[in-house]
């Protein structure tokens, strides 16, 4: 459900240090694609995707709430204007945009759902172009049609299509998700930091599910026994609760925290091209751990897929 933020501050010159902030994506990325599979999992013991999507909000609510406190108090105000901004930005793309990607990795393979969910830079061009009527690059038509292309390859839909059809639609409507998230945090950062930002969207997010599903009707003996890791390694077993942990602070928390590190010493579209690593690292994290295997057809097309978001990114 997943997760790289665009746009963000920069610091001076003098203090940008490219190599922290390659090593910082990268992290990012390797972190985000094993929280896929860590998420495969509990989704596993029965925890609907909408209660697991709470539970991933208001953990990341209440670490990034505490680190703000700590570091940086004067981040956590917020002004009256700001607010249906960041309401939108929480809603629409945050709460969205984990939900979809939870109900499509619950019938795709992770890797898979997530070549599906990140053609969303080609929807932001597109709608670049075309709403927005800002200048963007020729390329955008490759990349649209290596997009496609691929994923016509990945979904091999001259057999009618392999893959999940309710599971397609989860990670396409993630995709559309995503890009809504881009969009609308591209224009919240440019008044407000990254970190609170992300903050104030997960508080909105979080108030969006208690709403839908109320906290006392949570389902907490569900966290409360344990389950097999599945796959290769079925033979072990961890407490949900240790893997819903996981997923709170190393599948969110600390990538989001290292995605904004990485965007103080390099520019968002590179952050974003680096963060094309999270598909790439998600499949494999799959095939050793879940046996998630594709065929070489769907290896072909993630890779066109993956060109095809590349150029999306340089686009604009």
């Amino acid at each position: 459900m997943v997760e790289t933020i665009p746009g963000g501050l920069r610091a001076p010159v003098h203090d940008q240090q490219p190599r922290i902030g390659y090593l910082c994506v990268v992290a990012a990325a390797a972190l985000f694609a094993v929280n896929g599979t860590v998420s495969k999992v509990i989704l596993d013991t029965g925890i609907s995707s909408l209660r697991l999507t709470e539970l991933r909000c208001a953990g990341a609510l209440v670490g990034l709430g505490l680190l703000l406190a700590v570091v940086a108090p004067e981040r956590l105000r917020v002004a009256r204007r700001e607010l249906p901004l960041l309401a939108a930005f929480g809603i629409a793309g945050v709460a969205a945009t984990q939900w979809f990607y939870f109900v499509a990795i619950a019938r795709l393979p992770v890797g898979i759902a997530l070549l599906f969910e990140y053609t969303a830079p080609v929807l932001v061009a597109l709608w670049a172009r075309f709403v927005l009527h800002e200048p963007v690059r020729n390329r955008v038509w490759a990349a649209l049609v290596l997009a496609l292309g691929g994923l016509a390859l990945v979904a091999q839909v001259w057999n009618g299509g392999s893959l999940n059809g309710l599971g397609v639609a989860a990670a396409l409507a993630a995709a559309l998700a995503l890009a809504a998230y881009y969009l609308i945090g591209e224009r919240s950062t440019t008044t407000r930091d990254p970190l609170s930002t992300t903050f104030w969207s997960f508080l909105f997010a979080t108030a969006f599910w208690t709403v839908l599903q109320p906290w006392w009707s949570f389902p907490g003996g569900s966290l409360s026994g344990s389950t097999s890791l599945l796959g290769n390694i079925a033979d072990i077993s961890l407490p949900v609760w240790a893997l819903a942990g996981w997923m709170v602070v190393l599948g969110t928390i600390a990538p989001f925290a290292l995605t904004l590190t990485g965007l103080k010493h390099l520019p968002a579209t590179r952050v974003g091209v680096v963060g094309m690593l999270e598909p790439v690292l998600a499949s494999a994290v799959a095939w050793v751990w879940l046996g998630e295997a594709l065929g070489a057809v769907q290896l072909a097309g993630g890779v066109v897929v993956l060109v095809g978001i590349v150029l999306a990114q340089t686009a604009r």
